[in-house]
């Protein structure tokens, strides 16, 4: 009888002794950036050491610099994580935008996998915007209009780059059953 590897992770975490000189290079620009040792989906990219390294840096970027902000940044995320069924970047993101502005009924909502009651214009733009791209894999005009005439063209650039980047993360977590 052969043993089910439902459920098990696919890409377990290489111990740091283990690391190749890729990865503990990878390992040092992380810490040095991040502040923190390797963690979460970054564990599992670092069988792929590079690409852990480039994926790191889009994040700074669409994280904490991006068009349209911390709390905006946030809603994306996890509208994104909900979207993929990612209970790990749900669990790590839903404390991060509760405080960084993101209401309590609108995550709450977005969790239980409902359209959120009073969200502010802003909010309902980009739950709009992320809902309607991650659904129908397209924005249409309207809702294309609506955002760029809020956010701008590097404002709706950077809501996409956040929901490709977290579809990217929620992706290879997924693939890899990462467990937390």
């Amino acid at each position: 009888m052969t043993q089910s590897t439902e459920g098990r992770t696919r890409l377990p975490t290489i111990p740091p002794e283990q690391y190749t000189d890729e990865q503990k290079k990878s390992a040092e620009e992380f810490l040095n950036a991040r502040k923190v040792p390797v963690f979460g989906p970054f564990q599992a990219m670092m069988h792929s050491p590079q690409l852990m390294s480039l994926a790191r840096a889009t994040g700074d970027y669409l994280r904490y610099h991006s068009a349209v902000g911390t709390t905006l940044s946030e809603l994306v995320i996890l509208i994104t994580a909900r979207e993929w069924s990612q209970d790990y970047e749900w669990w790590l993101h839903y404390p991060i935008a509760l405080k960084n502005g993101v209401s309590k009924d609108v995550a709450d909502a977005i969790g239980d996998g409902r359209r959120p009651a009073n969200m502010s214009a802003d909010d309902e733009i980009i739950y709009d915007f992320i809902t309607e791209l991650q659904r129908t894999k397209r924005v249409s005009d309207a809702t294309f209009a609506r955002a760029e005439k809020r956010f701008g063209k590097k404002g709706v650039v950077d809501i996409t780059g956040i929901c490709g980047y977290y579809t990217f993360l929620a992706m290879e977590l997924n693939m890899g059953r990462y467990e937390f």
